[in-house]
């Protein structure tokens, strides 16, 4: 874009302080600017500028009909039976693994991309290494390589491909790692203006998890999928060791009825726990935010005192090649987060507001699910499958991710075992078991200590 086209765009989609301030600029600061506007969609940003102008936070959902659940207590024969299923697709290479790890860890207080923390409780393993073993244990157990793919962003995609390059890619195949990056959306000020964050940058945000359907598809992950094979990809996020990347029962119930986009829940501990649900609003599925539901709502009760919305999502899916390679073409709404953003002011000052003075806008990934066919709702148990690191303490933080670990840990081997201290530190390897069965036959005649990683 040349400099009269991006200073038209600009004032255009009503950004005329941006056209002055770069019209100040000299060298390379300039030239800098204008190469990250020039990337801009200001057809797009015209669009967000006027939510940003009229932006009111969420209403309240009204009308919400809990989803149907395919629960824990469906009979052994069927839940045998979906797995079998699950376990042949993955056989037959029709699997891959997608997380989405576009995040920083500073809520963690931690100088690098989330997935490279220090998770293992003994090992000191990160995240990335954790998942990145889940996979290579199921493929291996299924004779097949499965791909892992990878949703970066702009901030951390260098520094997530030289921890795998360094890792020597954690025993994968380096070909069957592919890393996609998310695209990145300006912010905006309440009167629909860009925000600098520094003389020559304009601030921008991730677009959401919703925004790895693009990645996919500008990161030739799509392209990649149709060239080997891929049916079924099984999404998570980089933030929660105990998921299983890829889940023979949970693909198996996927493929048996025909959905194209699975969700996986669990039941709510509290009332007020920040999940969303999966709910019918105005007779479509979709995932209802917490922050849309009014504290009556979340509190609602059944007639035997359960809760009416006693189901949370935890962000892990099951999606049909086919179906994200067509919401990558799809307009999946804009979602408004109302955010403090440090910036500049016009003479170029920094401006630290004391609270939100910006709109960021993302999309979801459930968002796809009113679009889908047969789309499957599916419980697993809390302290199987779900333990995120977000905090730097208290709830979802390492701490208590650890602690899910080593329980989970010690439960299987407590299964075949009598000797197992209910405060015993251990860690077990995926490449060593991936579930309480492996785990017991392998562990068999080993002596039981504190400190204990089997690998």
């Amino acid at each position: 874009m040349g400099d009269r086209e991006l200073i038209a765009a600009l004032e255009a989609s009503g950004q005329e302080h941006i056209a002055r301030h770069l019209g100040r600029l000299d060298g390379d600061a300039a030239r800098r600017l204008a190469g990250q506007l020039s990337g801009f969609d200001f057809d797009l940003a015209r669009k967000l500028a006027e939510r940003a102008r009229t932006e009111a936070k969420a209403t309240p959902a009204e009308d919400v009909e809990p989803a149907p659940v395919t629960t824990l207590d469906r009979a052994a024969g069927e839940i045998a039976a979906a797995r079998e299923i699950g376990e042949t697709a993955i056989r037959n290479g029709e699997v891959a693994a997608f997380v989405v790890a576009g995040g920083q860890g500073s809520r963690l207080r931690y100088d690098g991309p989330k997935g490279c923390y220090a998770i293992g409780p003994v090992s000191g393993k990160s995240l990335f290494q954790i998942h990145a073993e889940k996979i290579l244990a199921t493929g291996r157990r299924g004779g097949v390589r499965i791909p892992f793919y990878i949703m970066t962003s702009v901030t951390n995609d260098a520094a997530v491909r030289a921890f795998f390059e360094e890792h020597a890619f954690f025993g994968l195949a380096a070909d069957d790692v592919l890393f996609c990056t998310q695209r990145m959306l300006p912010a905006f000020d309440r009167g629909g203006r860009f925000l600098l964050d520094a003389p020559d940058h304009v601030f921008v945000n991730p677009d959401g998890h919703g925004g790895s359907y693009v990645a996919l598809e500008a990161g030739g992950a799509l392209e990649d999928m149709a060239r080997r094979g891929i049916r079924h990809l099984s999404y998570f996020q980089v933030d929660n060791p105990l998921v299983p990347p890829v889940d023979p029962l949970f693909i198996g119930e996927h493929i048996r009825t025909e959905s194209e986009m699975s969700s996986k829940v669990l039941r709510k501990r509290d009332p007020m726990e920040k999940l969303g649900v999966f709910g019918f609003v105005g007779g479509e599925l979709r995932v209802v935010e917490y922050s849309e539901l009014t504290r009556e709502q979340q509190e609602a009760t059944l007639p035997d005192g359960s809760l009416r919305y006693a189901f949370g999502s935890i962000a892990i899916h099951v999606l049909d090649a086919a179906f994200a390679e067509r919401m990558a073409s799809t307009d999946l709404p804009f979602h408004a987060a109302h955010k403090r953003v440090v910036h500049l002011d016009e003479a170029g000052h920094t401006v630290e507001p004391e609270g939100p003075n910006g709109i960021k806008f993302e999309r979801f990934v459930f968002d796809g699910v009113p679009l889908a066919r047969n789309p499957l709702v599916m419980e697993v148990r809390r302290e199987d499958e779900f333990a995120p690191v977000k905090n730097f303490e208290g709830e979802d933080s390492p701490a208590t991710a650890r602690s899910a670990m080593m329980a989970q840990h010690r439960r299987w081997l407590g299964a075949t075992r009598d000797d197992v201290p209910d405060d015993l530190t251990v860690e077990i390897s995926p490449l060593f078991a991936l579930d309480a069965g492996e785990a017991g036959a392998r562990a068999a005649g080993l002596e039981i200590r504190n400190g204990l990683h089997l690998e």
